[in-house]
């Protein structure tokens, strides 16, 4: 039996708010969205529209007072969340209009506070390994001497807990910031640490691109004394709402963009460096994972996907190209073991790749 309530039961206490615009409870009212439920602790997004936010700041105290009341619930979490003015059509916003049709991309707002540099990792599709590259080039950083942070930023489908043996809840210090764990010399935030590992996150990209924009800027990263030199952030595959929207209201270093080398993957790699383009965003270059495989004993590669088409790609696109990851074993059993290859066999050919990678990237 749990130690913490069921859905039904939080949601029962969350209708006991009354939502002032139609007098039903929240629950009732259909504005919890996303319900996250975890050992000690509960959250869910509170979405209205941007000319109701004022209005709806007591109704969140209200709703997060009683979600702490519960029996088990020491940590309450409700994101209020305000949509702003009419949408063109459904799913995409002003903002994205705006990108497509060739304007100048909104200024960046959001930024973390002593971060010097922030560096997303990303792909135009998923199962190309960007995950895996992003982890590892976050200890490369620390293993270089550089304060290092990670960011997993892929909302449906965070492994970061998993590739960095990460457990337990963030606790929020008395700022209401939250205070990343830390392995392996990386501090490192996910929402996979928020929820149980088996729950979905069945949230609109607009939530998901808001709760990511709070992760960014709610966590205690660094400090005056104690800046980060650099956070990895992991973004989501594609280009859809989440990375649109985390590029523009965040202030990035750069992307670096992460393929294989097959053709079917380099074209939704294109896509990726159209979509930071247009969003003013530097691309810092390209990886080529899973380059090749090299026969044990001989040594010899053998190009599983191809080879060289990432390479080929930075060089037709004028962008650097940072280096290529073999498909490797070792690697694979590093993340789920949760010591990431680069900690674990430093002197591995492929930890030295991505120890070579975060060097040209920390330059």
């Amino acid at each position: 039996m749990s130690d913490f309530p069921d859905r039904d039961t939080i949601l029962k206490a969350l209708d006991a708010v009354v939502d002032p615009k139609t007098g039903e409870g929240l629950s009732s009212a259909g504005l919890v969205r996303g319900l996250a439920i975890g050992p000690g602790r509960a959250g869910f997004m509170l979405e209205v529209a941007a000319a109701d936010a004022a209005a709806y700041a007591p109704v969140r105290s209200a709703a997060e007072a009683a979600l702490k009341a519960l029996p088990g619930i020491t940590e309450a979490r409700v994101v209020l969340t305000a949509e702003s003015g009419p949408v063109k059509r459904r799913g995409a916003s002003l903002s994205d209009e705006a990108v497509r049709q060739g304007r100048p991309a909104p200024v960046p707002t959001a930024r973390p506070d002593h971060v010097r540099r922030v560096i997303a990792v990303a792909s135009g599709k998923g199962g190309v390994g960007k995950s895996t590259v992003a982890v590892n080039l976050a200890v490369a950083f620390a293993r270089l001497g550089l304060r290092a942070g990670l960011l997993d930023a892929d909302v449906y489908g965070p492994s970061a807990p998993l590739m960095m043996g990460l457990s337990g809840t963030p606790e929020y210090g008395a700022d209401k910031k939250i205070e990343p764990l830390e392995a392996f010399g990386v501090k490192a935030m996910s929402i996979g640490l928020l929820v149980n590992a088996e729950q979905a996150m069945i949230w609109r990209g607009p939530m998901a691109s808001q709760a990511l924009t709070q992760m960014l800027t709610g966590v205690r990263w660094g400090s005056e004394a104690d800046p980060l030199d650099v956070l990895v952030v992991d973004l989501p595959p594609g280009t859809g709402d989440v990375q649109l929207t985390l590029v523009q209201k965040t202030k990035l270093d750069g992307a670096v963009v992460v393929s294989t080398p097959q053709e079917a993957a380099l074209i939704d790699a294109r896509r990726a460096v159209t979509m930071f383009g247009k969003t003013g965003t530097p691309v810092l270059g390209l990886i080529e994972n899973m380059a090749y495989f090299a026969v044990p004993g001989s040594m010899e590669p053998i190009p599983i996907f191809g080879r060289g088409g990432a390479k080929a790609e930075a060089e037709r696109l004028d962008l650097p190209f940072l280096g290529e990851i073999p498909i490797d074993m070792a690697l694979r059993e590093a993340g789920d073991a949760g010591r990431p290859l680069v900690d674990s066999a430093p002197d591995s050919e492929t930890a030295r790749a991505f120890l070579a990678i975060a060097e040209r990237l920390g330059a």
